[in-house]
């Protein structure tokens, strides 16, 4: 079967755009204690994604939770080289926001469809969080 590609339309929350192969959590991110910023692994006991990169992906999943210290988090990861390139939330809540905004990571939420049940990891996505847009071909 040929990879399928659709666009989704969303809120774009953080303007510029990124691409890259998706990584899709089921559950909540909390970036203080849950991604390490050296590494980009994910490292929050029991999550989904423990054990798994996040660098250079794009990211998605529900909403972040915890500390605010998280968009430093964020911002941290994009320093060592080892950010999401784009990120996807079904809703942003302000420390997600914060930390894109700060790292210049696109972000793009309120999706027409959930993103968590559109999109799989590995397939391949590109978010535009200027016009709110995430172009998937699935894998």
């Amino acid at each position: 079967m040929p990879p399928f590609k659709r666009v989704l339309r969303g809120r774009g929350a953080v303007p510029g755009f990124g691409e890259g192969e998706a990584l899709v959590s089921p559950e909540p991110i909390s970036f203080l204690g849950g991604v390490d910023p050296r590494t980009g692994l994910v490292i929050e006991r029991g999550h989904p994604l423990k054990g798994l990169s996040v660098a250079g992906k794009v990211l998605i999943f529900p909403r972040g939770k915890g500390s605010t210290v998280g968009s430093y988090i964020i911002y941290g990861l994009k320093r060592y080289g080892k950010a999401p390139a784009a990120m996807v939330n079904i809703e942003t809540e302000p420390i997600i926001a914060t930390g894109c905004a700060l790292a210049g990571i696109p972000l793009v939420d309120r999706l027409d469809v959930n993103p968590i049940e559109a999109i799989k990891s590995g397939d391949r996505v590109a978010v535009d969080g200027d016009r709110g847009l995430v172009e998937v071909e699935n894998k």
